[in-house]
């Protein structure tokens, strides 16, 4: 490995990658200036946050939709993933919210959404399952359809015996 093949890791601090964020990328990411968490305020960029399981079968879903890499962040201390998304899609009605709920998925349309970050946070580590490296972003109503698609094939059908 060359020294320019080790450099940019070498020297990656929040600031660095904050701004990656902002002009590669096109995410409002700031840093905290105390604990160096690089952060970005919800808004027209959003977040779906689910358990790794459900993810799984939703990234799988998603992929034979979606031609174009999309970011998922990694939650490992919380066992969730996070798809960044463009918010903007039709509220859920009470019936899709409870399923919702019950499989613990949360739609983040306001707020602060925590990003990677080369500084150490041993309370909200945060990882790339899929990294960004571009400001495309799957619509919220693409991956909430796939989070119900998901949904849908695991639960069991009533005309079919349990096992």
């Amino acid at each position: 490995m060359t020294h320019a093949e080790t450099a940019p890791a070498l020297y990656d601090s929040p600031h660095s990658r904050s701004e990656f964020y902002q002009k590669v990328c096109g995410l409002p990411a700031v840093v905290d200036p105390v604990t160096g968490a690089i952060t970005m305020r919800a808004g027209a960029e959003g977040a779906v946050m689910m358990p790794i399981q459900l993810a799984s079968r939703v990234k799988l879903e998603l992929d034979r939709v979606i031609n174009s890499p999309y970011p998922i962040i990694g939650h490992p201390k919380a066992g969730m993933w996070s798809f960044l998304i463009r918010t903007g899609a039709e509220p859920v009605g009470p019936s899709v919210a409870a399923q919702f709920r019950r499989a613990r998925v949360i739609v983040i349309r306001d707020g602060d959404i925590v990003l990677p970050s080369p500084a150490p946070d041993q309370w909200i580590a945060r990882t790339w399952v899929a990294p960004t490296a571009t400001p495309f972003r799957p619509s919220a109503r693409t991956v909430l359809r796939s989070v119900r698609r998901c949904l849908a094939s695991a639960e069991p059908r009533p005309d079919l015996p349990l096992p």
